[in-house]
């Protein structure tokens, strides 16, 4: 199997591959790689609808570019290396964001809530998001409205009156919450259709399916989400 960095034909397989629908299993197979590989190359360079071969191949290069170049200044504080290993971190931030954008965010929501969890603080200033992620200001603009809105983050005001965004443990509460009150409201809509259709219709009956489907689950996630909710103020316990 061969190794290294994808080559630029082998972004142009699998984005042939993509414009074919095939699964990343498939092209991976194609391309002798692993399956991994074809997954996080696809997922941090625009996704199954937005990849380009040439695209991709020219942000790796300057990816690259960028870790050859040399240090012009200390490493950020939220980034410590006192035992740590950068380049485990940097692999593991990478990962993490590959698993939030399978999960539906975007790259760039994905790479901030990354970067926010990764930081010891778990609060960091759009400046700083932007000079972490190597990005404009505007992206992490548009990336922290959205989180905020997802409930994923929340904002606050140091003692400067600067606007700085984090994550703490009442947020994964409250985004569960927030994922419920979602699925109630499409229940809702479901069920408003049911009227529209009749209940004796097959569309009908299938909305009333999903309403009843999303109303459960929604009442399964409130639930749990409460019952567990001391887990996130509850210290690991420690193996002996």
């Amino acid at each position: 199997m061969p190794g290294g960095r994808l080559t630029q034909q082998e972004r142009q397989q699998i984005a042939l591959g993509l414009a074919d629908d095939l699964a990343y299993a498939e092209i991976a197979r194609r391309i002798d790689r692993p399956t991994s590989t074809v997954t996080r190359e696809v997922m941090r360079n625009g996704g199954p609808a937005g990849y380009r071969a040439d695209l991709a191949h020219r942000a790796t290069e300057q990816r690259a570019h960028r870790r050859a170049a040399p240090a012009r200044g200390p490493r950020p504080a939220d980034r410590p290396a006192d035992g740590r290993d950068p380049e485990a971190m940097a692999g593991f931030e990478e990962a993490i964001t590959t698993v939030f954008m399978q999960s539906g965010l975007s790259r760039m929501p994905a790479r901030v809530l990354a970067a926010l969890l990764l930081t010891d603080s778990g609060c960091l200033s759009a400046t700083d998001l932007a000079r972490r992620l190597e990005v404009s200001p505007a992206s992490v603009s548009k990336a922290v409205a959205f989180l905020d809105e997802q409930s994923m983050i929340r904002r606050e005001r140091d003692e400067r009156r600067r606007e700085r965004y984090l994550v703490d443990d009442e947020i994964w509460y409250q985004s569960a919450v927030a994922s419920a009150q979602a699925n109630a409201v499409v229940a809702a809509t479901a069920r408003q259709g049911v009227s529209v259709l009749g209940s004796a219709t097959p569309a009908g009956a299938r909305l009333e399916n999903v309403a009843r489907f999303l109303d459960h689950l929604s009442e399964m996630l409130l639930r749990a989400a409460e019952q567990a909710r001391e887990v996130l103020s509850s210290k690991p316990v420690e193996e002996g």
